[in-house]
């Protein structure tokens, strides 16, 4: 890799190192994840090149999966990221799951939710209610970001929850959010509004599997306690 220079670019390692190079000879697959997001951010910062820049990116947020679920704001604290670029990054992510349904993740357990996103959660400083929107067989079909904030019912209203999953038709749902503290266990108002929200799938025909309640380095589902 070339010497941490101001401001520089992809185009100023040798021709034939180059990402877009490589991708022409040997094929995009060759490529690494942050060779191919450094593609698409193009010019660094004063002292990191792009691919600096997007190792930085898939550290700090654990991979390009994540990146889909996060928002613009966050991506900008990232030096080297505006607006425009976290606009580009964030749209590439989400044609990347729209593409090919085939490869979407599949969900076996509980379990397996919670180490796919508790990653994503460490340095969250807030809660985040997130949506997943699965097809009849628990695959993936997209992430929804319904509210940030303590969780109150005025927050995490069955409109703004079912919305994306009554478009992409789905089977179910899980719903997951973090617990800041770092402690997973549910409060009164984590069960209360988890118990309307199915409710509410059952009117539409959208059953909710799970509601997983992350920490640090630990999760509770509510599923599991047979509060769902």
């Amino acid at each position: 890799m070339t010497s941490l220079e101001s401001a520089c670019t992809i185009r100023e390692y040798p021709p034939q190192d180059q990402p877009h190079a490589r991708m022409h000879r040997h094929g995009a697959n060759t490529l690494t994840d942050t060779e191919l997001l450094a593609m698409v951010i193009r010019r660094g910062t004063t002292g990191c090149n792009a691919v600096d820049v997007a190792r930085v990116l898939l550290q700090r947020f654990g991979g390009l999966h994540s990146l889909g679920s996060r928002q613009i704001a966050e991506l900008c604290k990232v030096p080297g990221i505006g607006p425009v670029k976290a606009g580009q990054i964030m749209a590439m992510v989400e044609m990347s799951k729209r593409l090919d349904p085939i490869d979407r993740i599949s969900f076996l357990s509980s379990a397996d939710v919670a180490r796919h996103y508790m990653p994503q959660f460490h340095h969250t400083q807030q809660e985040v209610f997130t949506v997943l929107i699965l097809d009849a067989r628990n695959r993936l079909i997209r992430e929804h970001r319904a509210s940030e904030g303590s969780l109150t019912a005025s927050i995490v209203h069955p409109r703004e929850v079912f919305k994306l999953a009554i478009i992409e038709s789905a089977a179910s749902v899980i719903f997951l959010h973090n617990h800041p503290s770092g402690d997973p266990t549910p409060s009164q108002d984590d069960i209360k509004i988890t118990k309307q929200l199915v409710d509410a799938g059952k009117i539409i025909d959208i059953r909710v599997l799970d509601h997983i309640l992350l920490g640090y380095h630990q999760f509770t589902s509510l599923s599991g306690k047979g509060l769902i």
